[in-house]
């Protein structure tokens, strides 16, 4: 047995595809589900999270740190990785890297990300024409140095 395998035991489960309150035929009907009397058995019942006027706990518990809605997702990636991927003569751009697998895609929903920046980190042997949106200044150089082209969209 495995974790992938898991599943919940035959007639365990119940499908909430009915209709409640159609009568005593159905299963479901009188009370419809809610018991007898009670606050939680009448139209108007408290909130999910509300504890009878008790300070709730999401108030309770402290809030933690900052998120900025403005901060922006960019992706860093070396040289040394360009340089392992891409042949002479490639031309690299977000698609491309995309493409090869060393990013994930930008509006897939599984990584957010607003942009790509290329660092120095490692050494470029291959001629290639870079367009991305940003470059660290010692990656310009050694893109330049090797006779590529470095370009911000």
């Amino acid at each position: 047995m495995e974790l992938s395998n898991l599943r919940p035991a035959d007639g365990s489960k119940h499908s909430d595809n009915f209709r409640r309150g159609r009568g005593h035929g159905s299963g479901n009907g009188k009370t419809a589900g809610k018991g007898h009397k009670g606050q939680k058995a009448r139209s108007g019942a408290p909130r999910v999270g509300f504890e009878g006027g008790q300070m709730p706990l999401y108030r309770r518990i402290p809030k933690r740190g900052f998120k900025n809605r403005n901060t922006k997702e960019i992706v860093a990636i070396n040289l040394s990785v360009l340089d392992k991927v891409f042949e002479n003569g490639d031309e690299v751009t977000v698609e491309t890297l995309i493409e090869k697998g060393v990013i994930k895609n930008i509006n897939s929903g599984i990584q957010t990300v607003d942009g790509v920046k290329i660092l120095g980190k490692g050494e470029l042997t291959k001629k290639l024409t870079v367009k991305v949106n940003a470059f660290s200044e010692t990656a310009k150089e050694k893109i330049e140095a090797v006779g590529g082209t470095a370009e911000v969209i």
